[in-house]
């Protein structure tokens, strides 16, 4: 083993169990939309997986709509609440890029609404919010991608539900990796990515709450109860499916990578790194710190060559020398250039994790001993 792949928040690790279902419905390509035998077997597998995907966050198998992935989801999403009377967009300044750029685009007010230091959205400010003139649709993530921060939705459901307005909650992140029940959370949109559960890239859900009406925003023919025109991924749908229902199995095991975690994040903390949001709950498999000084790009290049793959955050913002918008959000801006998130998923272990602190610790003491070396220089 020369690797170790710690980037689970920006594309999990395919299952292999989602590679075989989607080889045989490969094998298998009848449109699901045709009456004859193989379309009846293709529109067996969507359903089946439609069923998979509302099991995993506790919604009825009619409330899910398939699509591309999270991106048109969540305009979708935005785009439905807009067409149910919404006048207004509600958007955590933590939100990830196509949420918030959904809303952007809609035309209508938006309004952002602040974090704390830890990246908790401000109830307070939501409340006062919600108090003025017009409807508004409220965009809160389940879960931070960056730095895994999990949001008090069921708490703003309760003011936005008071307020008449429109919750939407990407849980993307979340889902898989900490319970996640549109029951509880109250929201009348949820979205899901099928890569981040261990399944294929380029395939999601829009999930709408019971009584909750849909807007389509791709045209054409009827699929997707009419609210997602063009023929179903099959091959895709098939592999989201089991991977949700992996998932859903796999949240016990996932609990487990708390305590790797936890021990790689006191080393490089010891070693002189700021843990993003380490003072409040977070999802089980992500680490997000920085160091003052040192630049993300320069350690994920070094941290490559040492066999550690992870990211800089938002895999959306990958290659683009950039301060994390969830960093600034906190206020915390002499570290919103240094970023690095790490993240695990189904197939890591804890040696991944002991991986990445020894080779990061490393890597830090070098570049402490060159920055002392530069200062005696200049001096």
């Amino acid at each position: 083993m020369t690797s170790v792949y710690l980037d689970y928040n920006a594309s999990g690790l395919v299952r292999p169990e989602v590679l075989e279902i989607m080889a045989k419905a490969l094998a298998d390509n009848g449109n699901p939309s045709a009456v004859h035998a193989a379309g009846r077997r293709a529109r067996a597998r969507v359903e089946t997986a439609r069923a998979q995907v509302g099991e995993l966050v506790g919604a009825d198998p009619t409330a899910v709509v398939f699509n591309s992935g999270g991106t048109e989801a969540n305009a979708q999403g935005i785009a439905s609440a807009l067409a149910a009377g919404c006048e207004r967009l509600i958007v955590s300044a933590t939100e990830h890029p196509c949420v918030a750029e959904a809303a952007a685009n809609a035309g209508a007010p938006v309004e952002v609404l602040p974090v704390d230091a830890n990246g908790v959205v401000d109830l307070d400010w939501l409340s006062q919010a919600l108090a003025r003139p017009g409807r508004a649709v409220v965009a809160v993530h389940h879960a931070n991608n960056e730095s895994g921060v999990i949001q008090p939705v069921v708490e703003a459901a309760a003011l936005v539900c008071a307020a008449g307005g429109w919750l939407h909650v990407d849980a993307i992140q979340s889902a898989g990796k900490i319970p996640v029940d549109m029951r509880v959370l109250d929201a009348d949109s949820l979205t899901l990515s099928a890569h981040k559960l261990g399944g294929p890239q380029g395939v999601g859900a829009l999930i709408l709450k019971e009584g909750v009406s849909g807007v389509r925003i791709l045209h054409g023919a009827g699929q997707e109860r009419g609210l997602r025109a063009g023929t179903e991924n099959v091959p895709g749908i098939a592999g989201f499916g089991v991977a949700a229902d992996s998932a859903a199995r796999d949240l016990e095991t996932m609990a487990s990578h708390v305590g790797w975690r936890d021990a790689a994040e006191a080393r490089v903390r010891a070693a002189g790194a700021t843990v993003i949001g380490g003072d409040v709950a977070r999802l089980p498999n992500t680490l997000f710190m920085a160091v003052e000084g040192w630049d993300s790009p320069q350690q994920l290049i070094i941290l490559d060559m040492a066999g550690v793959m992870v990211s800089a955050g938002s895999a959306c913002s990958s290659g683009k020398v950039k301060p994390s918008k969830t960093i600034s959000a906190m206020g915390l801006n002499a570290l919103a250039t240094g970023g690095v998130r790490v993240s695990g998923g189904w197939g890591t272990t804890e040696s991944d994790w002991m991986w990445f602190a020894d080779a990061w610790i490393a890597a830090y003491d070098k570049h402490k001993t060159r920055a002392a070396e530069r200062v005696r220089e200049v001096a």
